[in-house]
């Protein structure tokens, strides 16, 4: 089911018209790019429905995001590494239990819009917004003039609450979570530490398409996917689970450019355990649970066909030792 279809909605700011906007006019809305939505981002959001709680008339939830990323669209030739593009961070909104979504696009013309513009026309103007939350480091408008103390003193002036909620550490109190640091992990395989970050496992989402269908001759038949071309993920072997029509399989999965065969473009290729069925042309999630080792060359199809078979083993064994899964986690697995 499309999240558009149940009580959840996705909106593009500039394009919806006032009666698409009605059901999330006079709410809450939380702010911020929120790539990752990770546990500092989910407090933010938690906290605009903690509000919706404690507030008698149930006010819409709603988190606005901005679309491309503010990164990619100053430096395209170097696009941010999307933990979460758009379709992604609604399916996590959703589970933490917003009523909404806002996407607002962003290019270089929107980037000129000042500060004062952005409340007046937008969160006053567009979602006549009752109550904002950002996070401690949220800026916006023309040369990020806009702070939270500038949000702060316009909610006072414009009559609609604000909240900041600080920095989120980890428990030891040595770590900000942040996308950048879970970006870093990514890259280098850290698929543990990442998810720490996340406070759910990393997950992709796409369409399984054609491949060369070697895992086939192989004894290891895959569902491919190619990600995103900013992905940086770390190449090599990773202990998955994929699910497919709400219902979720355990694999073993890897992420590359296939040296022994052709070194081609990076793919995504999962092997389920004990699945057999047609996937082509479903859009599936790969859930990362740990890395197990990086991308090697073959000399044979032997010692290959003996690495993948150890691969398997590893995985599950990896995927039988995961820690219990998050709120977040079940809620995800819940909520297609």
């Amino acid at each position: 089911m499309s999240l558009n279809e149940g009580r959840f909605r996705i909106n593009d700011l500039m394009r919806a018209d006032d009666e698409v906007l009605a059901a999330s006019r006079g709410g809450i809305v939380a702010i911020g790019n929120f790539d990752g939505v990770h546990l500092g981002h989910q407090v933010v959001l938690r906290t605009a429905t903690t509000l919706a709680i404690q507030n008698a008339t149930a006010l819409p939830t709603i988190a606005m995001t901005f679309e491309p990323h503010p990164r990619t669209v100053f430096k395209p030739d170097a696009p941010v590494f999307r933990l979460t593009p758009v379709d992604v961070k609604a399916r996590l909104s959703h589970a933490l239990g917003l009523t909404g979504l806002v996407v607002v696009p962003f290019d270089r013309a929107f980037s000129q819009m000042s500060a004062a513009a952005f409340v007046e026309d937008i969160l006053i103007g567009r979602l006549g917004a009752s109550h904002v939350v950002v996070g401690y480091d949220f800026h916006f408008g023309k040369g990020r003039e806009g702070s939270p103390e500038f949000l702060m003193a316009m909610g006072k002036e414009r009559g609609f609450g604000v909240s900041i909620v600080p920095a989120q550490r980890t428990d030891k109190g040595d770590l900000v979570f942040s996308s950048s640091t879970t970006r870093e992990y990514l890259t280098k395989g850290n698929v543990k530490a990442a998810n720490d970050i996340l406070g759910y496992r990393y997950f992709v989402s796409g369409e399984v398409i054609h491949g060369e269908k070697r895992g086939r001759d192989l004894g290891y038949p895959t569902a491919n996917m190619a990600l995103a071309p900013d992905s940086q993920l770390k190449h090599g072997i990773y202990a998955v689970e994929m699910q497919v029509d709400g219902v979720v399989h355990q694999g073993v999965a890897s992420f590359g450019r296939r040296p022994t065969f052709d070194n081609g473009a990076p793919l995504l290729e999962t092997f389920l355990f004990g699945f057999s069925g047609d996937l082509y042309g479903k859009t599936v999630e790969v859930i990362f649970t740990k890395f197990l080792r990086g991308e090697e060359k073959f000399d044979g199809l032997d010692a290959l066909i003996a690495q993948m078979d150890i691969d398997s083993e590893n995985a599950k064994a990896a995927l039988a030792a995961a820690p219990p899964l998050s709120e977040i986690d079940r809620a995800l697995r819940t909520s297609c």
